[in-house]
């Protein structure tokens, strides 16, 4: 990496920002100047616009990027607080490239979403929104290891709002927990960062924090360190203590089982907006840490802690199948399958092979869309019946065909249903979990059997049989601003399912580059009933 590529990233990160304090600036001076301020329907338009210009920007990223390259590219560097190791410095590879464009692609679509359903404080939630993409873009991008962590807590302080201030009326409640999880999770983190750095110092005689070695500069970056795996016992070694610091703050983000009890609450308070940004980006934000930090970082100890790993996504698959279906509120229900589909992605990265860590990848992006489809066609639902209750509806499928058509194909696809995008990630995951353990792909796969359960039970519950309810009769289809938002993420759906191999040709090398760092700086023996990963070639392709 001796190149900067333009600015390209920073422009993608910062301009929905921006354009979020331009807005509030004109707004300030309107009223400073006893004017009106901006009226709704132009905060709107900017709003919708900048988020489209970045997917613009992102769609650049995703056409320009070189699949054969293994290194960062789009790479920025800028000097910050130097003394300290801190610096300005964004770089994609293919696994941050398409967390990138999902969190493009969704921002715009939950905007035009939200027209209706957001009645009050337009502006603020507007201003708010803009801000988490930021917070998000910034997370996916960030080389620097203090940048990263500054994008991750900004991002708390947006969604916070949108929950606190929209949500529903335990929605003070369901911020602050949200909150707290997040936060306790971020300070360890944190701590972890800081010793991480030390180590550094003490090895190299710098203080740095970036990730890898910046443009024009020979000194090696944090995934060179060599954390220290001597002790008494596997338990008290330091890769250990600071892999489960980092583990702990991601897996309070995916979330893992026992750590998940605050999303519900966050899901169901949520306005819908917040629901499909929290499960279409901000849970990938766990997933993303483990693959960029935690893994990279502390190979040894991610050897070690696998199996455990892989149990804790068991867990979750078979435990969220299950609560998902006992729930009577269909968003609640869509909280619980998350838990259950995130499991599925703890499960592959743990596998530690190609087919397992690709098919996780994947299978982020699958659930960031096909989720997000979910939440929105309940939210359309609830702002005409103003319920959840599965059952309250029934025979729905009558009077909304094409609100039924779309709610059944998006079911599929949370299922895995072939030629459908969710089933080429759980194929991936599956066959990635069986070379590293016959056992626990047995085992996840009755979470593909509960899945089919609990959403054909919704399905059939919500738009078939007769319509006992008045108030069903005289319900309206989906108007055309709801139904292209829909079609949006349909296509997506069907494209992934039927030709997934643009994605996967650029998840794939940077996958096998995260493995060869796992063997090159791991022991060759952590654990003689685990042995290291064995990894293709280069060129070898699923």
């Amino acid at each position: 990496m001796d190149r900067i590529d333009g600015q390209l990233l920073s422009l993608l990160t910062f301009l929905p920002f921006a354009a979020a304090v331009v807005l509030l600036a004109v707004n300030w001076l309107a009223g400073v100047m006893g004017l009106r301020g901006l009226p709704v329907a132009i905060w709107r338009a900017v709003a919708i616009g900048a988020s489209v210009l970045s997917f613009g920007l992102a769609l650049r990223l995703f056409v320009g990027f070189d699949p054969i390259d293994t290194d960062f590219q789009f790479v920025e560097y800028a000097r910050w607080l130097p003394e300290y190791g801190i610096h300005h410095f964004f770089g994609i590879d293919g696994i941050s490239l398409l967390l990138v464009l999902l969190t493009t692609f969704l921002m715009p679509l939950v905007l035009l979403a939200s027209w209706n359903d957001i009645t009050s404080q337009i502006k603020s939630f507007l201003f708010f929104m803009l801000a988490l993409e930021t917070g998000m873009l910034g997370a996916f991008v960030s080389l620097n290891a203090f940048e990263f962590y500054v994008f991750w807590e900004v991002m708390l302080v947006p969604m916070y709002f949108l929950v606190g201030i929209w949500g529903g009326p335990r929605r003070v409640y369901a911020a602050i927990k949200f909150f707290l999880f997040t936060m306790a999770g971020s300070l360890l983190m944190l701590v972890g960062l800081v010793v991480v750095a030390m180590l550094f110092y003490e090895q190299r005689g710098v203080l740095s924090f970036d990730l890898v070695a910046a443009p024009g500069r020979e000194l090696a970056g944090l995934l060179a360190l060599d954390v220290p795996t001597t002790g008494e016992a596997p338990w008290w070694q330091t890769q250990t203590w600071l892999f489960a610091a980092f583990a702990l703050a991601f897996a309070v983000k995916i979330p893992v089982v026992p750590l998940h009890t605050w999303l519900p609450d966050a899901h169901v308070e949520a306005p819908t907006a917040g629901s499909v940004v929290l499960a279409g980006v901000l849970l990938k934000m766990g997933g993303y840490g483990f693959l960029r930090f935690a893994i990279p970082l502390f190979p040894a100890a991610a050897i070690e802690f696998a199996p455990w790993m892989a149990g804790a996504g068991l867990v979750g698959i078979v435990y969220g199948s299950l609560l998902a279906l006992a729930q009577s509120d269909m968003k609640k229900l869509v909280a619980y399958s998350s838990v259950a589909h995130m499991g599925f992605v703890v499960v592959g990265f743990f596998a530690l092979n190609v087919e397992g860590l690709t098919g996780g990848v994947l299978q982020m992006i699958n659930h960031g869309i096909s989720t997000s489809a979910l939440f929105l066609l309940v939210g359309f639902l609830y702002e005409r019946r103003h319920t959840r209750e599965i059952a309250d509806f029934g025979g729905v499928a009558k009077p909304m065909p094409v609100y039924a058509a779309l709610l059944v194909i998006v079911a599929m696809s949370s299922i895995g249903l072939p030629m459908l995008n969710g089933f080429v990630g759980e194929v991936l995951i599956l066959i990635g979990a069986y070379l590293a353990s016959p056992p626990v792909a047995v085992v996840a796969t009755s979470g593909i059997v509960l899945g089919a359960a609990y959403m054909l039970w919704m399905v059939r519950r919500v738009l078939m049989g007769p319509v006992e309810h008045a108030e069903n009769r005289s319900l309206i289809d989906l108007s055309r601003r709801e139904r292209f938002v829909l079609v949006a993420l349909v296509v997506p759906i069907f494209w992934i399912g039927i030709y997934p191999d643009p994605l996967l040709r650029r998840i794939e090398p940077s996958v096998i580059e995260l493995l060869r760092r796992v063997e090159a700086v791991a022991p060759v023996e952590v654990d003689e009933s685990t042995p290291a990963p064995e990894l293709p070639a280069a060129e070898d392709t699923l």
